[in-house]
Parts: C-alpha cells; sequence; structure tokens
C-alpha cells in the first residue's frame, strides 16, 4: 500500500528526525507559507502563529500537544502509515489526532497520496487549536465509532468536504479551512483562485452524496458561512442523515473514474 514507514518515537515522543528530513521539512514550510498568507482562514493562521513551527527542523510531538492541551484540550498521537477506521474514529473521539511519523521524500515533495507528518501538522493541527472545529472533529469520531460499515463510506465524504476540502466565508471573501488544501500549495491556488471547480454553499445531504477522488485536483469545494457552523453540524442526529443519503444514492461523480494500473 506504501513505501513510507512511521520512524520509532520515544517514550517522551521524540523522533529522530534525520538532516536530510529537516531540510524537507524547512522547504515545505517556506514554500507553503509563501502561499497561504490571504487564502488561509483567520482561525488557522491564529492556530499557526499560537503552534510557532519550527522551521529549520521538523517540530517534535510534544511541543504540539503542549499547545493543543493548552487550547482545546487535544492531542497528537503516533500511529503507523496506515491505520483502519476503528481506531481512526476512536482516536478523534477521545480527542486524539492520528499521525504517522514519516515524511515525504524529494521524489514525491510536490504530492503523494499519504497523508504525511508535514500534511497532518502543518495543514490540520492550527484548526485544533480552534474550539468550534476541534468539538466538530471529536463528535464526528464519536459518530463514526457508533456508525454502520456503510454509514461510515458516507460520512467520510463528510470529512473529505470539511477538515480536508472545506472552505469558509470571512466577510465578502472565501478561505480555506480544510488541512488537504492547506498542506498543497497547487490546490491552495486552485481552490479559491481557479474557474474550474464549483464552489457550492454547504448542503448536508449534497456533501454525503458527493464522490470523491483522493488523487486529483477537486472538481467541487463547499462553503460554510463561518466556523461556528460546524458546531452546528455536528449537534444533528448524522447517522440519521447518513442513512437518508443511503436511500437516496450517490450523485453522479464529477471526475472520470481512475484508470487501472496496467500490468504487463
Amino acid at each position: 500500500m506504501t513505501q513510507y514507514h512511521s520512524k520509532p518515537v520515544s517514550e517522551d515522543g521524540i523522533v529522530n528526525w534525520s538532516t536530510e528530513e529537516n531540510a524537507i521539512w524547512h522547504d515545505l514550510v517556506a514554500r507553503q507559507m509563501s502561499v497561504i498568507q490571504g487564502r488561509a482562514c483567520d482561525a488557522y493562521l491564529h492556530g499557526l502563529k499560537l503552534l510557532d513551527l519550527p522551521r529549520d527542523r521538523v517540530p517534535q510531538l510534544p511541543e504540539i500537544n503542549r499547545v493543543l492541551m493548552e487550547t482545546t484540550g487535544w492531542q497528537v498521537e503516533p500511529v503507523p502509515a496506515l491505520i483502519d477506521f476503528d481506531r481512526f474514529f476512536n482516536l478523534l473521539g477521545n480527542k486524539c489526532f492520528p499521525v504517522a511519523t514519516f515524511l515525504r521524500s524529494r521524489d514525491e515533495f510536490d504530492y503523494l497520496q499519504e497523508p504525511d507528518f508535514f500534511h497532518e501538522i502543518f495543514g490540520h493541527c492550527a484548526m485544533l487549536t480552534n474550539p468550534d472545529f476541534a468539538a466538530y472533529t471529536e463528535h464526528y469520531g464519536q459518530l463514526g465509532q457508533a456508525a454502520t460499515p456503510k454509514q461510515r463510506a458516507y460520512l467520510a465524504r463528510l470529512y473529505w468536504f470539511t477538515v480536508e476540502f472545506g472552505l469558509v466565508r470571512e466577510g465578502k471573501q472565501t478561505k480555506i479551512y480544510g488541512g488537504g488544501i492547506l498542506s498543497s500549495p497547487g490546490e491552495t491556488l486552485y481552490s479559491l483562485e481557479s474557474d474550474v471547480p464549483i464552489r457550492d454553499d454547504f448542503d448536508l445531504q449534497t456533501v454525503l452524496r458527493t464522490p470523491y477522488r483522493i488523487d486529483i485536483m477537486q472538481p467541487k469545494y463547499f462553503v460554510i458561512d463561518e466556523l461556528s457552523q460546524l458546531f452546528q453540524i455536528s449537534q444533528l442526529n448524522l447517522l440519521k442523515q447518513a442513512d437518508l443519503a443511503i436511500e437516496a444514492g450517490l450523485l453522479p461523480p464529477l471526475f472520470k473514474p481512475k484508470e487501472p494500473a496496467h500490468v504487463e
């Protein structure tokens, strides 16, 4: 499934990052900082300031955890490169955000399918300092624990179009809060400035029924009015909403199917 393997974590949460990994981290952060200004939402930029991520080295988990604990009571939890849904939902439901302790190689500097340390820390952790976003993510994990496999498949789209690829209005502007966008320079620009994708007002049933692919620029984004809307969404009976979406069925995909790998 993946060429990457999480690096060992000591008892006190320290990862022995290499000199090359520190250099890759520096270059990733420098590149992304140059494009998020004026595009990331205020809550994300505020969280990033609180985290005060180092530029010259990869941050350590205890540094992140100290800030998250002080703001919303969350923690990051080191995990292997891939974990199953049961553990994923269990961690979120207990205010622990799973973080794979590996960093992309230079060969995949621009894009990799697996969520690496940069994606999880730079993309997501700043938003976890926001109370509304943090409460939404915790409740999502608790819902996932209670959901059937079929319901989980539909709830995955809710996570995708909010936590990963969500947009939010700030005054008359549209800004980014989704970590999948905020860790990608190309998608940061594309999501806001390209005339190709659709940007729709958030509608829960439409979100639950909209197919997505993980390996392309998103053809559609959903825009919430403010971050407090996430908390309001989390208070709905989302399992019932998932059942309604299952009954209605998926909407037609806005992308071509992925071509199967060619085998000689």
